[in-house]
């Protein structure tokens, strides 16, 4: 079981496979997997394609500056925020400064977990 990654380790596999989605190659990379939950490293370029996920997300910025707008409601990040996104909701990151990135971490089930 792999208990550790770095930024470097993760970044240099991005670009990923290029997709109809990412032509340019994905911007993301698997960093740490254990149960339900899995850790990658994203960093767009130029614009988030990203659409809603089936679990629970949290961000933890590394570097860069930007907008994640939640469900309509945008929100200014810097690094060292951490951000939540419940599964499900459209999200998208904006206004992203050159070099952004930031960790993501998903668990749980489908749907998200639910009070």
């Amino acid at each position: 079981m792999k208990i550790h990654a770095t930024p470097g380790e993760v970044l240099s596999r991005i670009p990923g496979p290029v997709t109809a989605r990412w032509p340019q190659g994905e911007r993301f990379a698997g960093a740490l997997e254990h149960g339900t939950m899995t850790v990658e490293y994203y960093a767009p370029v130029g614009h988030d394609p990203q659409t809603p996920h089936e679990q629970d997300e949290l961000y933890f910025i590394h570097q860069g500056t930007g907008v994640l707008t939640v469900d309509g409601v945008p929100h200014a990040f810097a690094p060292g925020d951490c951000l939540f996104v419940p599964a499900g909701v459209e999200h998208r990151f904006t206004e992203f400064s050159e070099g952004f990135a930031t960790w993501v971490v998903f668990w749980g089930p489908k749907g998200g977990e639910r009070p």
